[in-house]
């Protein structure tokens, strides 16, 4: 990639077919490592709710503008948000593009939608373990579960302080 590389986050409507097709991708792959009761990825008619922010990742290399990945926010009421799908594209993992997300998603709930904490739920098994460490890298914590979540030992959940 030339020096014009660069990933753009930005807060999406769930109408382009490429971010609906990554979402669908995410929750089969979701069902193939965990128990159906278990999955809690949330379908795009879930994701358009009204308690819900909902951001994808681009990448822009010249002229060409490729999707690259997206992630939500739940808005679970008094400052507490939860991340939900986030997922990068299969053909631009380990370029930045979970970061980039992250760190939007981060930065928009704590300056412009009064979120203080915003946890998580994901999976204990090997295949979840780039996901864990991005979050740890970024100062998430282990918690207890939290809303619904069963305390099981397929998932985990995490947590970050965003506010005082």
């Amino acid at each position: 990639m030339d020096e014009c590389f660069k990933i753009v986050v930005t807060e999406d409507d769930l109408s382009d077919g490429k971010v609906i097709q990554l979402l669908e991708q995410h929750r089969q792959e979701m069902l193939r490592h965990s128990p159906p009761e278990h999955v809690h990825a949330l379908d795009v008619n879930q994701l358009r709710g009204p308690q819900m922010t909902f951001w994808s990742a681009w990448i822009c290399d010249g002229y060409i503008r490729e999707f690259a990945g997206c992630g939500g926010l739940k808005d679970l009421g008094n400052g507490h948000a939860e991340l939900k799908s986030m997922k990068t594209n299969q053909n631009h993992l380990r370029k930045g593009v979970a970061q980039a997300l992250l760190t939007q998603i981060i930065t928009s709930a704590r300056d412009s939608m009064g979120v203080t904490r915003i946890s998580l739920e994901t999976g204990t098994q090997q295949v979840f373990r780039a996901a864990r460490e991005l979050y740890q890298r970024n100062g998430f914590e282990q918690c207890e579960p939290f809303g619904d979540y069963p305390d099981v030992d397929i998932s985990v959940c995490m947590t970050k302080q965003l506010q005082d």
